[in-house]
């Protein structure tokens, strides 16, 4: 369905960090001459003039202005960021990727940025409201939160075992991500964008090399598990490549010429270009950066590294919280789930202590999968029970569907245990829910609900989707996301389970307290890692002790904070802003309150920052009392 975008103005006159619309504080000067005095006293008449003048534009050409420069904005964007438009299905850049970690390509970015920085600052603000003004602020915002992030240099540690190019390039090469093979074009589209990949591949290798002459590079821990990703690609056979997987699955329309002349071209590609590329990361990353890659784990352990993290907590939560305020917060919150978790082994009957629960949910055999297949049969299940379960706590829903699919075998050890990606806004190509089935000790029935509940419906496919649908936001917004807001939706979503009607069964919502710990645990975790000097071995302890995890998902948790800093703070910090915000609207308008509608309010305008978004939703109560 289509979604109208409801905004008031009043709900976006609210001041963001970093964006100042009032006036400056009277500073204390110096005693003054009698000539400075009058010089001053003219400025200031000049200035009021100027106040006083009629603006340059009405309020509509201010809007109309605004919303043209986001859109050429926009499209000048994608020819930096071509990956984009393929994900969001716009044609004309498939066969595109820019070198995006060349030194050319960042001091590009960072021109592009000023430059738009001072279009958009041209607009006045004054002569905005509704949506045009909280565009205005949320592209500041953002803009200049990015600017501040230029002094930190990620690019010399563009590979982990979480995220890195190579990873990805295989996911769009082989055929099942969002990548298109559909038409011979599609196919020649993809030769071309081979190179773009080798020489961002070859950049990662300079720049890495210049990470170690300047002292920042990944720790050896995560850089080991590096090197089984990058060797499944490396082979003689071309045929076993996942780079050929669109060969084996050619359209039927296509011609036996065009068949022989792509299979050539791919089979040379793969030999010539990928294998080639890969096999020398490989040589690289084992031969010279392990041995010189550090033993620590903290971002803090970099030069300016204390900077470093709390600018990653800074733009992974859109507040000010504390790395000591935020390791505080997931202390309170572990010991709180840990005394929920004893109540479910009382109504269960179960006689032990937690650590003996944990032990028994580990390994008992009856809450785990036998096969892969099944597993992904159980998560399809429940899309359909979910399904119809929404209309009771929504009164909207996105037209576009999601799919259920394992996660790729070549990157599955190293993977987190589930994950989401977006489909197309026209719902032509659909979101797709990845389940990790590496380990099926690691995905425990009694977790289902809840998991599926947080990547799907009504978590992340649903947020994202209704985001892409929304009518009237500018591209940057509908196309555009916070990890505060997207992870702390996902997981309210969670903690709404009961009231849509899920749950019923006190196993399955052990699953989400097992989650929310998860949720929990990384907020203590994460700021111990970059804060505090944790070890990656105390952060797995600390993690094994409270938990019922797999021994291989902590591990994995554990690797992605360290090569993520701060983004994992993010979803503990967003659903309790999003809940405190809904305790104080149900207080507020007791029968007035309509759950349907507050969740709605949330959603039709996209990610936003937690200030703006609180900002709103104050707005929204105050106009119903």
């Amino acid at each position: 369905m289509k979604i109208k975008l409801t905004l008031t103005a009043l709900a976006v006159s609210l001041a963001l960090v970093g964006c100042n619309d009032s006036n400056e504080q009277e500073r204390s000067i110096p005693e003054q001459t009698a000539t400075q005095t009058s010089t001053q006293e003219s400025a200031k008449q000049e200035a009021a003039q100027k106040a006083a003048a009629k603006p340059s534009m009405t309020a509509e050409q201010a809007s109309a202005k605004l919303n043209q420069l986001f859109e050429e904005n926009f499209q000048a964007g994608l020819k930096l960021n071509p990956i984009q438009a393929t994900a969001i299905g716009i044609p004309g850049y498939n066969d595109k990727l820019p070198n995006f970690l060349s030194p050319e390509f960042q001091e590009q970015s960072r021109q592009f940025g000023d430059e738009w920085l001072a279009k958009i600052k041209q607009i006045d603000r004054n002569l905005l409201s509704g949506q045009d003004r909280l565009s205005y602020d949320i592209y500041l915002y953002n803009a200049e939160l990015g600017k501040q992030g230029e002094e930190f240099p990620g690019e010399l540690i563009p590979i982990n075992q979480s995220s890195n190019i190579a990873n990805f390039f295989a996911q769009l090469g082989s055929g099942q991500s969002f990548q298109p093979f559909k038409t011979v074009e599609d196919y020649d589209n993809w030769l071309k964008r081979i190179d773009g990949g080798v020489a961002i591949m070859q950049q990662a290798k300079t720049n890495m090399q210049l990470g170690i002459e300047k002292g920042v590079t990944q720790p050896q821990a995560l850089m080991e598990k590096v090197l089984p990703q990058f060797k499944a690609h490396i082979v003689d056979d071309v045929t076993k490549s996942v780079f050929y997987q669109p060969i084996t699955n050619f359209p039927e329309d296509f011609s036996e010429e065009d068949k022989k002349r792509l299979t050539e071209a791919y089979r040379l590609a793969i030999s010539e270009k990928l294998v080639p590329t890969y096999k020398e990361l490989h040589r690289f990353v084992e031969q010279d950066y392990l041995p010189k890659a550090r033993t620590s784990f903290g971002l803090s352990e970099h030069p300016n590294g204390e900077a470093w993290y709390n600018y990653q907590l800074k733009t992974f939560t859109t507040t000010d919280l504390t790395a000591e305020q935020i390791h505080q917060f997931g202390l309170n919150e572990v010991a709180r789930i840990r005394s929920e978790m004893e109540g479910v082994m009382k109504e269960v009957e179960f006689e032990g202590t937690l650590a003996d629960w944990f032990k028994y949910v580990q390994t008992n055999p009856e809450f785990y999968y036998d096969n892969e297949e099944d597993l992904l049969q159980g998560y399809r299940d429940l899309q359909d029970k979910v399904n119809k379960l929404l209309p009771s706590m929504f009164d909207i829903q996105p037209k576009a569907d999601y799919e259920v699919r394992a996660v790729e075998a070549f990157r599955a050890e190293s993977a987190a245990g589930a994950s989401y990606m977006s489909g197309t806004p026209d719902g032509s190509r659909p979101g797709i829910f990845y389940v990790n089935t590496f380990n099926l000790k690691g995905q425990p029935k009694f977790g289902m609900e809840t998991l599926s509940i947080h990547e799907a419906a009504p978590g992340h496919h649903f947020q994202i989707s209704l985001q892409q649908e929304v009518e009237g936001l500018p591209m940057f917004r509908r196309f555009g996301g916070l990890s505060v807001f997207s992870e702390g939706w996902a997981l309210y979503a969670e903690s709404i389970g009961k009231e849509m009607g899920m749950f019923t069964d006190p196993m399955q919502y052990y699953g989400r307290l097992s989650d929310e710990m998860l949720r929990a645990m990384r907020l203590v975790v994460d700021t111990g890692l970059h804060a505090k000097g944790w070890s990656r071995q105390k952060a797995i302890d600390y993690m094994m002790e409270n938990s019922s995890m797999a021994d291989t998902d902590v591990v994995s948790e554990v690797e992605r904070y360290i090569a993520w800093p701060g983004q994992a703070v993010s979803y503990k910090v967003g659903q309790r802003e999003i809940s405190n915000m809904r305790a104080d609207a149900e207080k507020r308008l007791g029968d007035k309150f309509d759950i349907r509608e507050f969740h709605r309010q949330v959603l039709i305008d996209g990610s936003l920052p937690m200030p703006v978004l609180k900002t709103k939703i104050n707005e929204w109560v105050e106009s119903k009392l």
